[in-house]
This record gives structure tokens, C-alpha cells and sequence, in this order.
């Protein structure tokens, strides 16, 4: 199942203050992910945050929040951003078949609104090098159990050009400058 960039959004879930320290890998997860936002943005892909339960977790991490041209998040209390109406009606409005995912922690949250978007009918891309957990064991576990329910597991470079689709534009040689 090959994604266009014109049929996808990017779901940003819960990059937040008091949670991403305690990240397996923090500083590798956030410097992924915050290539795979930029790289969105460039290809004009609309971008859904999230954050759960701010008072408790804390506002999203300056890295990803201070991206050009990123939305407010909405703030849940659901761990599956489809279990908040107000997200899920955002994500039915952009009108798109794709959802790419990134965020914490891969087991909770993550996972859980992978399963229920793929119950929704969309095709659902987990960004495995932009998705963690406390624990390198249960990001593993999620992984494989987000595979086997349909999701899509790919890397913030694959998702990227394949979203491009092509060499020799603007967009090509901003994405590669940010690889690089």
C-alpha cells in the first residue's frame, strides 16, 4: 500500500514535558521526530498533536513544538486520540486515507490509536525510529502487535520519500538537507 502525500495526515502524540525525559532513547527519539515533523510540514502534510492530560504531563517539548506551522494540540484524556471526539472529527475533516503516527509511549497510546483508526479504515504508518517507551522491550512488543492488527511499520527517511515520491524539486532538496 503505497501513501501519497495528498491522501495523508500526521498524528504527534503526546511529546510532552514530564514524559519524553523518561523516553528509552530520548535524545535519538526526539531528533527523529523532529526530522519527520519538518519533513511533514515541507510536504504541506496537515499535522494533528496531542497531549494527554496536560496538567499532569506538561505542555509538548519546545523541539516540536516551536516547528513552523505547528497546530495547537488537543488535549486528551483517552489513551487512543480516537477516543476524543474533538480529534477524531479534526482527523475526519482533513479528509485523508493515511495516518502517519509518531509519539509516546508506543504501547499506550500510540498503540491504542493505531488499533482504532486501522477500525476506522485507515491505513495507519507507524514510525518506528519516532515512536518510544520507557522500556526498549514493551516499544518492541507494540511494534509487532500494531503489525499484526495492519498497521504499516516504516522509518521517518522511507515515509518521507516515499511521500515525495520523486527527485530534482525544492521540497526533494529540503527533505534531503534535513536527512543529511
Amino acid at each position: 500500500m503505497r501513501a501519497y502525500a495528498d491522501e495523508t495526515a500526521l498524528m504527534v502524540i503526546d511529546f510532552q514535558t514530564k514524559l519524553v525525559p523518561a523516553m528509552n532513547k530520548c535524545t535519538e527519539f526526539v531528533h527523529n521526530s523532529s526530522i519527520l515533523v519538518q519533513g511533514m510540514q515541507e510536504l504541506d502534510i496537515p499535522v494533528i498533536m496531542t497531549q494527554q492530560y496536560t496538567r499532569g504531563l506538561g505542555e509538548t517539548i519546545e523541539e516540536i513544538a516551536d516547528i513552523e506551522g505547528m497546530p495547537d494540540a488537543f488535549d486528551k484524556l483517552s489513551f487512543s486520540c480516537v477516543g476524543e471526539d474533538d480529534i477524531y472529527d479534526a482527523l475526519d475533516k482533513l479528509n485523508v486515507k493515511n495516518v502517519v503516527i509518531c509519539g509516546c509511549e508506543a504501547h499506550i497510546c500510540v498503540l491504542q490509536t493505531v488499533i482504532d483508526l486501522l477500525s476506522e479504515a485507515y491505513n495507519v504508518y507507524v514510525v518506528s525510529d519516532c515512536v518510544a517507551s520507557r522500556k526498549e522491550s514493551d516499544k518492541a512488543a507494540a511494534l509487532i502487535r500494531a503489525q499484526q492488527e495492519g498497521a504499516f511499520i516504516t522509518t521517518y527517511e522511507a515515509i518521507l520519500f516515499e511521500l515525495l515520491g520523486r527527485a530534482g524539486s525544492e521540497q526533494f532538496k529540503a527533505i534531503s538537507k534535513l536527512i543529511k
